[in-house]
């Protein structure tokens, strides 16, 4: 078993770096924001209840945090957004000299996750 104050401190170290992937997504095309929020207010619950909170009432973020937590839900612009994402990247890769094998497997991953993702309620 982990002592309390080396979890809390890795508990805090996970949610901080999400917080600052989440942060780099803001002004990155491509590298989401939110899912970075998720877990860095998931994380911040474990061990920084303060930083969860301020996650949660945050302005722009705090809804989508709140809606996820509540239904699983995803707004449609997102789903939109991570679609496109995902088929650039697709066909990218699909271009690319990678393996035949790396080219079929990883964007038939990624058809997975949008047929997921779409399938979640919206906010």
């Amino acid at each position: 078993m982990i002592p309390r104050p080396l979890s809390q401190l890795l508990w805090r170290t996970l949610a901080v770096a999400c917080v600052a992937l989440g942060m780099i997504g803001v002004v990155l095309p491509g590298l989401p924001t939110v899912p970075f929020l998720l877990v860095a207010a998931w994380a911040g619950g474990k061990g920084w209840p303060q930083l969860e909170a301020w996650l949660l009432a945050h302005p722009r973020y705090g809804a989508s945090i709140r809606q996820w937590r509540e239904r699983g839900a995803v707004p449609r612009r997102a789903k939109w957004a991570a679609s496109g994402m995902m088929t650039l990247s697709a066909v990218v890769l699909l271009l690319s000299p990678l393996a035949l094998w790396l080219r079929v497997a990883v964007p038939m991953a990624m058809a997975c996750v949008a047929v997921w993702l779409w399938m979640r309620p919206e906010a």
